[in-house]
């Protein structure tokens, strides 16, 4: 019959913390994972914000070009108004003819400005609102970031104290980054002390 070896109490300690650091270096690589999804988000939501700040600035400034625009129309309307008040009668009818055709086409550059501006003003708040929402994202992946990168050094820290404690106080700490970073891509909840002024 074979003899049975029995393994040493110093083998069995070394196997159990082996498989301790194995789980604890596995759950780090998924709370580096978790650390690029958070950054990347971070990242697209500030440059998502800074675009559409600029462009909605560009619209605004559109919109004002259009209102300078929509200013000398009617302007130039309203001469052909008093122009025509003032000397309609007395007006040859071929000058009359023309001073009324002018003011019909100043009439509808006027309109079709106002028209213009309406849409601008429509574009430029909803990149607006899409700078705001951008603008609250962004806190939400800062925080997980550092939540997770904390998470990650109190995981190695359990490794080189032995200390499952330490281990789990990390898990604590990346489950509730990576719920920030979560939220910071469907804003699933509105933490108040993470939303910064507009």
């Amino acid at each position: 019959m074979a003899e049975l070896e029995v393994p040493k109490l110093e083998e069995l300690e070394q196997f159990k913390t082996r498989s301790f650091e194995r789980r604890v270096a596995l759950t780090t690589s998924i709370f580096a994972v978790i650390l690029a999804i958070a950054g990347l988000g971070g990242n697209n939501a500030t440059k998502e914000m800074l675009l559409a700040q600029q462009q909605s600035s560009d619209q605004w400034a559109f919109y004002q070009a259009k209102s300078i625009k929509e200013h000398q129309t009617r302007t130039h309307r309203l001469q052909l108004d008093l122009e025509l008040a003032e000397r309609g009668a007395k007006m040859p009818p071929e000058a009359r003819k023309k001073t009324e055709a002018l003011l019909a086409q100043v009439t509808d550059e006027e309109k079709r400005y106002q028209s213009e501006k309406q849409e601008i003003e429509k574009e430029a708040k909803a990149l607006e609102h899409e700078r705001d929402v951008n603008r609250t994202k962004d806190p939400y992946f800062d925080f997980a970031e550092v939540l997770l990168q904390i998470a990650i050094v109190m995981a190695s820290i359990s490794i080189l104290a032995d200390t499952p404690v330490i281990f789990h106080f990390s898990l604590v700490l990346a489950s509730f980054g990576g719920f920030l970073a979560l939220n910071g891509y469907l804003l699933l909840l509105r933490i108040p002390f993470l939303q910064t002024g507009h």
